[in-house]
């Protein structure tokens, strides 16, 4: 914890330079408050973390000497956090009436302090897992090849190899060339939702004009997909993950026969590991037969547990908000260790109204995990998207978990998808028997003060 820092604000000049401005104090947006980051938030900027210059948007920050919020004629920054880190705040700026808008990161409050950058955000996960700083870039590319060579006729491989590692990075592809952790397993070229800030495919009419990924064109076999989750359980020893539904695809259970048959051959010719699927859980019915075919975890997108937040960012198409919870019930039933990819916005996610339905959500559907995964949009669209909907006021990201632990107290954070081995073992109540607790008698923490924005 960075304690007694006071970053000042951070901005760049029009050719990208940044550089800080010593007299100004580093302001912080949670939904429509901005204030002094917390002390209980702040960080040194992680390694592998990035710097973003927002174009038509202009540098606030706060004059210690007088106490005015000062507008800068220089652009703000913003930081995107490596993985395994959420971020507590956005950004204080003023939009110009033609800024662009913003492509689909997360977008971060950052300061500098003490000769460092800093950044409102905490380490939600301590596994190294998409940490890439000391492994040379030959290594990887040497793997691909022997991959290349190793399945030539395994289309799946040939697109993760080519598509996911050489042309995007991708963070899971590499560790399935490298051997390591979670083997990506993409599957589905549709989706039955119309995310907002989807990020393999928009429609026609978004005004979101490009897509950090694109979406896998072609629907693997059985055996494709079971060949690799072979060769990766012989790689990865320790704690194998192989892992349905990845960026570059749409919804893995809009091809659930092909889930279902693969994992069943997978464990008949006795596979071990974690078998994951990162769903919108729109079909209890396929998740069952899932579960029941050897599944062992399930994660499960969400922005809210409330649906009327829910439905405006996901838009589904044939399916609601009541079936989300009867997957969820179905897996949990099943004996599947259930995780919410919670989709954490500083200043919706952390509020009141949101926490109660999380609370409710977690305690009587039996989920056992939490990923803090930060949402990655602009933060003015998201807001507009919002338009009309109570939110109160922000109780930060340490008083968020803090208040979930205390209602559900089997409840683990991270951002990983974690190994549960083969069978999990569940500590989460079964749906329907979770007893929600007395209400304190003693006052809650109170929010920072904030200025309005």
């Amino acid at each position: 914890m960075a304690a007694h820092i006071q970053p000042c604000l951070v901005v760049a000049d029009a050719d990208g330079n940044i550089y800080d401005q010593p007299d100004l104090l580093m302001l912080c947006r949670r939904g429509g408050q901005w204030g002094l980051p917390r002390p209980d938030e702040l960080m040194p900027l992680p390694p592998e973390s990035e710097l973003f210059l927002l174009p038509g948007r202009h540098a606030v920050g706060l004059n210690p000497e007088t106490g005015e919020v000062e507008e800068q004629e220089e652009l703000a920054v913003a930081a995107f956090a490596a993985p395994a880190h959420t971020l507590g705040a956005h950004p204080v700026y003023v939009r110009d009436e033609d800024a662009p808008l913003l492509p689909l990161f997360a977008y971060g409050a950052v300061g500098f302090a003490n000769g460092r950058f800093y950044i409102c955000a905490r380490k939600v996960d301590e596994e190294a897992r998409q940490v890439f700083r000391n492994v040379p870039r030959a290594r990887i590319e040497k793997r691909v090849r022997e991959l290349l060579r190793q399945f030539p006729k395994n289309r799946l491989m040939q697109h993760i190899m080519h598509n996911c590692v050489l042309r995007y990075d991708c963070p899971a592809a590499r560790n399935l060339a490298l051997g390591r952790y979670e083997a990506p397993l993409p599957t589905s070229r549709a989706c039955n939702a119309r995310c907002v800030g989807c990020i393999s495919q928009q429609e026609e009419n978004s005004p979101i004009q490009t897509t950090p990924q694109c979406r896998l064109a072609f629907r693997p076999t059985v055996d494709e997909v079971v060949e690799i989750m072979r060769y990766h359980e012989q790689q990865e020893r320790e704690k194998p993950v192989y892992s349905f539904g990845q960026g570059c695809e749409g919804d893995p259970l809009t091809e659930a026969p092909l889930l279902i048959a693969a994992v069943r051959a997978f464990r008949e010719g006795g596979g071990q590991g974690t078998v994951n699927c990162n769903t919108n859980a729109s079909q209890p019915d396929a998740v069952a037969a899932l579960a029941d075919a050897g599944l062992t975890s399930m994660r499960v997108s969400l922005n809210s547990a409330r649906e009327d937040v829910y439905l405006r960012y996901y838009r589904p198409t044939n399916y609601g908000f009541g079936d989300v919870r009867r997957s969820i019930e179905e897996a949990r039933r099943r004996g599947v260790f259930v995780s919410l990819n919670l989709l954490y916005f500083p200043g919706v996610t952390d509020t009141e109204e949101e926490i109660c339905a999380l609370t409710e959500l977690v305690g009587s559907c039996g989920v056992s995990f939490i990923q803090l995964r930060n949402l990655n949009i602009d933060p003015d669209m998201y807001a507009e998207l919002l338009s009309g909907i109570p939110m109160g006021p922000s109780v930060g990201l340490h008083n968020f978990r803090r208040r979930l632990r205390k209602a559900c107290p089997w409840l683990r954070f991270g951002y990983f998808n974690p190994y549960v081995g083969t069978r999990a073992e569940l500590s989460a109540p079964m749906p329907g028997e979770w007893t929600p607790p007395a209400p304190a008698v003693e006052a809650e923490e109170t929010p920072e003060k904030t200025a309005e924005a």
